[in-house]
């Protein structure tokens, strides 16, 4: 979900241990009955290499008649990554992509100057129980490629690499790593994998990148002596060799990171910039709301709402 970061920023951190820069308990925050738990951007962590923004989306349990409804909204400055465990969620955006994400597939939507984009569970699915558990991450862009056109990348699961062996299930969700590379072209050097560990099961993080981050997403691992249950990132040391190894009911980790941008980020609402000049240009954008001419159009066939501005009634 593309809840805004700069709203509710303050997420607790616990202390660094060894190898370990940063650890980051995400604070969890109910919006509507479904829970999301946000990692980043944390107090002393804005970024893990690009991503610049994480979330943890449910788990959560539907009735039938019920689910998710994100209106359109704009983002600039950003990549969108939604990567599902269970359940869909109905995408649609201003280029005129209409994609069920599904679990296992990557979805990249580059807003470079400007997209807009819902995110519901409608139709068939919505006619049933469903469940939802996935994460939602951004991406920042370089400085150079903050003006891109905006695109929409998807790559289903089967068309991912996926390293299997020694108690260890591996899937690339995006960028390289470990020799393998995923088949959605990334703004910038990072890597992002999806890893399941049998129990007492050992995994080396990439050698390979400058910045490098792990996020417990069920069970427990153990890195230098230290336990970290479900619910904790770790931000690692860069250059340091780390690897992790799975508690006794086994685990389930997101890896991610990546090269580190040239400096921090702006970020307000839906928007990221590296200067707050184009955090303002967007702002008035979209306040403007001249759907025809203007800078954001309504996604074609989910265009008779939107959220509008914080601040700003419609």
């Amino acid at each position: 979900m593309s809840w805004n970061p700069a709203l509710d920023p303050d997420c607790p951190t616990g202390d660094a241990v060894d190898a370990i820069e940063t650890v980051i308990v995400p604070r969890a925050r109910d919006i509507g009955g479904f829970e999301v738990r946000r990692a980043l951007p944390a107090p002393r962590r804005q970024m893990v290499g690009p991503f610049i923004f994480f979330d943890q989306m449910g788990p959560a349990e539907f009735l039938s008649g019920q689910g998710i409804d994100v209106r359109p909204h704009p983002h600039i400055g950003l990549a969108t990554v939604t990567y599902l465990h269970r359940g869909q969620i109905h995408h649609r955006d201003s280029l005129g992509t209409d994609q069920w994400i599904e679990p296992g597939a990557v979805n990249l939507m580059l807003a470079g100057q400007g997209i807009t984009h819902s995110e519901r569970i409608d139709g068939a699915v919505r006619a049933q129980p469903s469940s939802l558990f996935g994460i939602q991450s951004w991406i920042a862009l370089p400085e150079e490629r903050e003006d891109d056109p905006a695109a929409f990348l998807h790559a289903g699961a089967g068309d991912l690499p996926v390293l299997d062996g020694e108690g260890k299930t591996v899937r690339l969700i995006l960028g390289a790593a470990y020799g393998e590379r995923a088949p959605v072209e990334t703004p910038s050097e990072m890597f992002y994998l999806d890893a399941r560990l049998d129990p007492f099961a050992q995994l080396p993080l990439p050698g390979n990148h400058e910045d490098r981050g792990a996020y417990v997403l069920e069970g427990e691992v153990e890195i230098a002596g230290e336990t970290h249950a479900a619910g904790r990132m770790m931000v690692f040391r860069p250059g340091d060799r780390v690897s992790m190894r799975a508690g006794p009911q086994g685990a389930r980790v997101m890896l991610l990171g990546g090269a580190t941008l040239n400096g921090p980020r702006h970020i307000w609402w839906n928007f990221v910039a590296s200067s707050k000049d184009k955090i303002e240009a967007a702002k008035e954008a979209w306040r403007a709301g001249d759907w025809e001419n203007g800078r954001f159009q309504l996604p074609p066939h989910d265009d008779q709402e939107f959220i509008p501005l914080p601040g700003q009634t419609r």
